[in-house]
């Protein structure tokens, strides 16, 4: 059975996750000072969370010390990717014609969209074939 929304942070996960990254690296003891003072959780809700976190691959708690394994752009695409993937079957123009739902592009979007293309773009011809 495929876990449900793995990529996805909840609320509490991303009220964390902010105080993380804005701190890291830091260890656990302060974290649960920083989550107490600014979030009004308890040190058991704190551990409970960050544990999620780890377990999805965002951060890490190694000898109570925190550490970031995704910034928060980094997370931001995993999540992308993972709806992508789910909801329009990995089709990237399917996503941006869902987006823009009929509408037009601004030449500014579409110039905008192509330079992205252009950038990202997988040129066979400058790959060797060594």
């Amino acid at each position: 059975m495929a876990k449900k929304n793995y990529f996805f942070l909840t609320d509490a996960e991303e009220k964390l996750a902010s105080i993380i990254w804005r701190e890291a690296p830091l260890t656990s003891p302060e974290l649960v000072a920083l989550a107490d003072r600014e979030l009004d959780w308890r040190k058991s809700t704190t551990y409970t969370v960050l544990k999620k976190l780890c377990d999805k691959g965002v951060f890490r708690n190694k000898k109570a010390k925190v550490t970031v394994l995704f910034t928060p752009e980094e997370q931001k695409a995993r999540e992308s990717r993972y709806y992508v993937e789910g909801a329009f079957g990995g089709s990237l123009p399917g996503f941006i014609s869902a987006f823009i739902g009929g509408g037009k592009l601004t030449p500014e979007q579409a110039a905008g969209l192509q330079r992205l293309i252009d950038e990202h773009e997988d040129d066979e011809e400058g790959k060797s074939n060594g």
